[in-house]
Protein backbone atom coordinates (compact mmCIF):
# COMPACT_ATOMS: atom_id res chain seq x y z
CA UNK A 1 0.00 0.00 0.00
CA UNK A 2 1.15 3.59 -0.55
CA UNK A 3 2.27 5.85 2.08
CA UNK A 4 2.28 9.30 2.21
CA UNK A 5 1.35 12.67 3.54
CA UNK A 6 -0.78 15.54 3.04
CA UNK A 7 1.39 18.43 2.80
CA UNK A 8 0.44 22.51 2.61
CA UNK A 9 1.81 24.83 -0.33
CA UNK A 10 4.43 27.35 0.90
CA UNK A 11 5.67 29.65 -1.63
CA UNK A 12 6.42 29.74 -5.31
CA UNK A 13 9.83 30.46 -6.74
CA UNK A 14 9.98 31.48 -10.41
CA UNK A 15 13.18 32.69 -12.67
CA UNK A 16 16.13 31.99 -15.08
CA UNK A 17 19.14 30.32 -14.81
CA UNK A 18 22.44 31.47 -15.25
CA UNK A 19 23.66 30.44 -18.94
CA UNK A 20 26.90 28.29 -19.05
CA UNK A 21 26.13 26.99 -15.20
CA UNK A 22 25.41 23.39 -13.99
CA UNK A 23 21.85 23.04 -14.75
CA UNK A 24 21.26 20.22 -11.81
CA UNK A 25 23.77 22.48 -9.36
CA UNK A 26 21.91 25.40 -9.99
CA UNK A 27 18.61 24.01 -9.09
CA UNK A 28 20.05 22.62 -5.96
CA UNK A 29 21.71 25.86 -5.15
CA UNK A 30 18.48 27.91 -5.25
CA UNK A 31 16.73 25.70 -2.45
CA UNK A 32 20.07 25.89 -0.23
CA UNK A 33 19.50 29.60 -0.54
CA UNK A 34 15.95 29.27 0.28
CA UNK A 35 15.71 26.78 3.13
CA UNK A 36 13.86 24.52 1.08
CA UNK A 37 13.11 21.11 2.15
CA UNK A 38 10.53 19.98 0.97
CA UNK A 39 9.39 20.45 -3.09
CA UNK A 40 8.84 20.37 -6.80
CA UNK A 41 10.64 21.69 -9.54
CA UNK A 42 9.66 21.94 -13.26
CA UNK A 43 11.83 23.66 -16.00
CA UNK A 44 12.08 24.17 -19.51
CA UNK A 45 14.67 25.83 -21.95
CA UNK A 46 17.53 24.45 -23.63
CA UNK A 47 21.06 23.03 -22.88
CA UNK A 48 25.08 23.40 -24.77
CA UNK A 49 25.30 19.48 -23.46
CA UNK A 50 23.48 16.71 -21.46
CA UNK A 51 24.97 14.29 -18.60
CA UNK A 52 21.97 11.94 -18.11
CA UNK A 53 21.51 8.23 -16.26
CA UNK A 54 19.51 5.35 -16.23
CA UNK A 55 18.96 3.00 -13.37
CA UNK A 56 19.82 -0.54 -14.05
CA UNK A 57 17.57 -2.53 -12.04
CA UNK A 58 19.56 -6.27 -12.47
CA UNK A 59 23.14 -5.00 -11.76
CA UNK A 60 21.53 -1.49 -9.01
CA UNK A 61 23.57 1.18 -9.88
CA UNK A 62 23.57 3.85 -12.32
CA UNK A 63 24.59 4.11 -16.17
CA UNK A 64 24.97 7.72 -17.53
CA UNK A 65 25.85 9.16 -20.49
CA UNK A 66 26.45 12.37 -21.70
CA UNK A 67 25.01 13.89 -25.24
CA UNK A 68 27.31 16.45 -26.09
CA UNK A 69 24.92 18.86 -28.30
CA UNK A 70 22.69 21.77 -28.23
CA UNK A 71 19.06 20.22 -26.83
CA UNK A 72 15.98 21.71 -25.81
CA UNK A 73 14.53 20.87 -22.46
CA UNK A 74 11.17 19.73 -23.35
CA UNK A 75 10.20 18.70 -20.06
CA UNK A 76 12.40 18.92 -16.64
CA UNK A 77 10.04 17.58 -13.18
CA UNK A 78 11.37 16.34 -10.07
CA UNK A 79 11.61 17.26 -6.16
CA UNK A 80 13.29 18.69 -3.06
CA UNK A 81 13.88 16.84 -0.15
CA UNK A 82 16.31 15.99 2.09
CA UNK A 83 19.72 13.80 1.87
CA UNK A 84 22.09 13.77 4.53
CA UNK A 85 20.49 16.85 6.20
CA UNK A 86 20.81 19.17 2.77
CA UNK A 87 18.10 19.58 0.76
CA UNK A 88 18.80 18.08 -2.71
CA UNK A 89 16.93 18.11 -6.03
CA UNK A 90 15.88 14.74 -7.67
CA UNK A 91 15.06 15.42 -11.09
CA UNK A 92 14.33 13.78 -14.68
CA UNK A 93 14.77 15.63 -17.88
CA UNK A 94 13.19 14.95 -21.53
CA UNK A 95 15.64 16.75 -23.77
CA UNK A 96 15.16 17.39 -28.21
CA UNK A 97 17.68 17.36 -30.94
CA UNK A 98 17.52 19.67 -33.49
CA UNK A 99 15.44 16.50 -35.80
CA UNK A 100 13.00 15.70 -32.67
CA UNK A 101 14.92 12.82 -31.64
CA UNK A 102 14.04 13.09 -27.79
CA UNK A 103 16.80 11.55 -24.83
CA UNK A 104 15.32 11.40 -21.19
CA UNK A 105 16.60 10.23 -17.92
CA UNK A 106 18.10 10.97 -14.66
CA UNK A 107 19.47 14.70 -14.52
CA UNK A 108 23.32 14.47 -13.55
CA UNK A 109 25.64 16.81 -12.73
CA UNK A 110 27.50 18.48 -16.46
CA UNK A 111 24.39 19.09 -17.79
CA UNK A 112 25.30 22.85 -18.74
CA UNK A 113 22.67 25.96 -19.40
CA UNK A 114 22.37 27.77 -22.53
CA UNK A 115 18.95 29.00 -21.29
CA UNK A 116 16.52 27.78 -18.64
CA UNK A 117 13.07 29.22 -17.24
CA UNK A 118 12.09 27.77 -13.74
CA UNK A 119 9.35 27.13 -10.72
CA UNK A 120 9.97 25.66 -7.78
CA UNK A 121 7.28 25.25 -5.58
CA UNK A 122 7.94 24.69 -1.88
CA UNK A 123 5.89 22.53 0.29
CA UNK A 124 5.35 22.88 4.40
CA UNK A 125 4.97 19.24 5.83
CA UNK A 126 7.08 16.50 7.43
CA UNK A 127 10.43 16.13 6.71
CA UNK A 128 11.21 13.72 3.80
CA UNK A 129 14.78 12.44 4.06
CA UNK A 130 16.65 9.98 1.80
CA UNK A 131 18.38 6.88 2.35
CA UNK A 132 19.55 3.60 0.86
CA UNK A 133 16.22 1.43 0.10
CA UNK A 134 17.73 -2.18 0.81
CA UNK A 135 15.69 -3.49 -1.99
CA UNK A 136 16.18 -1.07 -4.87
CA UNK A 137 19.49 0.17 -3.23
CA UNK A 138 18.18 3.96 -4.43
CA UNK A 139 18.54 6.21 -1.85
CA UNK A 140 14.70 6.77 -1.79
CA UNK A 141 12.77 8.53 0.37
CA UNK A 142 12.24 6.58 4.29
CA UNK A 143 8.58 7.00 5.19
CA UNK A 144 6.97 4.45 7.75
Amino acid sequence: MAVYNQIKADAILMGKLKHDADLLEELTEICKQNKIQLGRVEALGAVKKARIGFYDQQKKEYNFFEIDKPLEITNLIGNVSLKDGEPIVHAHITLADAKGNAFGGHLAPGTIIFACEFIINSYEGPEYCRGLDQQTHLPLWKME
